[in-house]
């Protein structure tokens, strides 16, 4: 046989040998260990994809609450101004109330004016009168006949 012949059959053997080892110890645990890492990268993805969901929906929730929000701001905003409006108007009919009180107070008392200055003058008129009736008279009236033409008179006017 020829020598070349025999380290080529060497090789061999010693090759499948090797061959059958890795197959045997190596490989099982490599391939273990690289079913292992796809599953934990599998895992990581999903996490990861399960986490943007999340994400997505707590968005969706945020953009929904703050869109409820802001219609409530809106509601209460509108209610401040009719409430305002309300404030406005109520304060315009008070004071519109007070006003006509005020007048009406204003007449009462220029109508009792009236009455006194109108009563003043009746009194001045009698007391012309009776002075002036007593002049042509030429005669003296005391003080309390005085005092009955004056009433007499003014009960008259």
């Amino acid at each position: 046989m020829n020598p070349t012949f025999m380290t080529l059959l060497g090789q061999m053997i010693s090759f499948a040998i090797l061959i059958w080892f890795t197959v045997k110890f190596i490989w099982p645990p490599l391939m273990q260990a690289i079913e292992e890492r796809q599953r934990k990268i599998a895992e990581g993805l999903a996490a990861a994809d399960n986490a943007q969901k999340s994400l997505a929906m707590a968005d969706a929730k945020a953009a929904e609450e703050l869109k409820a929000a802001r219609a409530k701001a809106n509601e209460i905003i509108d209610q401040a101004h009719q409430r305002a409006n309300q404030i406005i108007d109520q304060a315009k009919q008070e004071a519109i109330a007070e006003a006509n009180r005020q007048k009406a107070l204003a007449e009462a008392e220029i109508e009792a004016a009236v009455n006194r200055a109108k009563e003043e003058l009746r009194k001045q008129v009698a007391a012309l009168a009776v002075a002036g009736a007593e002049r042509l008279l030429q005669r003296e009236i005391n003080a309390n006949d005085q005092k009955a033409l004056i009433d007499d008179l003014a009960a008259q006017l």
